[in-house]
């Protein structure tokens, strides 16, 4: 069955298909995809993951056309505001 793996880093992302067997997993998808050589800080101790924008569990089945989402907090730089709402 043919997944695909997403992630996203300001900048830089990435939406991966791979051929899994009947029964794999999300980290299965993850690991098979080649995203984590692709982007060596994805901690999936620490990371979320989902499918389509659903939190769900490493070990959760993958089924045909899923999409498997590796999450990352979201952060803002406030440094960078240069939209000057005061004018």
């Amino acid at each position: 069955m043919k997944v695909g793996v997403a992630y996203s880093e300001p900048g830089n992302q990435a939406w991966l298909r791979v051929e899994l067997p009947e029964g794999a997993t999300v980290q299965q998808a993850i690991e098979q995809s080649g995203i984590l050589q692709r982007f060596p800080g994805i901690d999936l101790d620490n990371q979320k993951v989902g499918i389509y924008g659903k939190f769900c569990k490493l070990d959760n089945p993958v089924q045909e056309g899923d999409r498997v989402e590796i999450y990352r907090p979201i952060t803002v730089d406030l440094s960078d505001d240069d939209d000057d709402d005061d004018d």
